[in-house]
């Protein structure tokens, strides 16, 4: 059943991760509607890509390894491989900073670490641009304002 989207704690991650070379990882909280979004897409494509193991974590219940991961942003998809954190894919910032980016975007992205096969050109994203709707704005400004650097200086 390497194609469930099952609910782990931070021990079987380690145990997981060790047994599976290709581990996709979403670490959520429940609060976060960004979080529903990613785990709707990923429960898609764990049923596509029986490759790799898709599993997520409640982080706010692994404290332990969110911290020694650094996750900082909810929602952060951690892909690895061979039991090494290859890649990570943190908000919605490679997604087209959209909430109604399309399955076939994420799976695109989670490709380019090479945990999963993909067919497609992975140099060229499979849209070219995600149509925003209005809500997405408001959602925006709230998104990752205790953790955002310096993105307010950007423009």
């Amino acid at each position: 059943s390497s194609g469930i989207n099952a609910e782990y704690g931070e021990k079987e991650f380690f145990e997981i991760s060790k047994k599976s070379d290709r581990v996709v990882c979403l670490f959520y909280i429940d609060t976060s509607f960004r979080c529903k979004i990613v785990d709707k897409h990923m429960a898609q494509l764990c049923e596509k890509h029986y490759e790799a193991r898709f599993i997520r974590l409640n982080a706010e219940k692994s404290p332990f390894l969110t911290e020694r991961l650094k996750i900082k942003v909810m929602p952060t998809i951690l892909m690895t491989k061979d039991a090494v954190v290859c890649d990570r894919i943190v908000g919605f910032d490679d997604l087209g900073n959209s909430d109604n980016f399309p399955t076939s975007l994420l799976e695109w992205r989670i490709a380019q670490s090479k945990v999963i096969n993909y067919s497609g050109d992975l140099s060229r994203p499979p849209v070219e641009e995600v149509k925003e709707k209005k809500m997405v704005k408001i959602q925006r400004n709230l998104r990752q304002e205790e953790y955002s650097s310096d993105s307010e200086l950007d423009d």
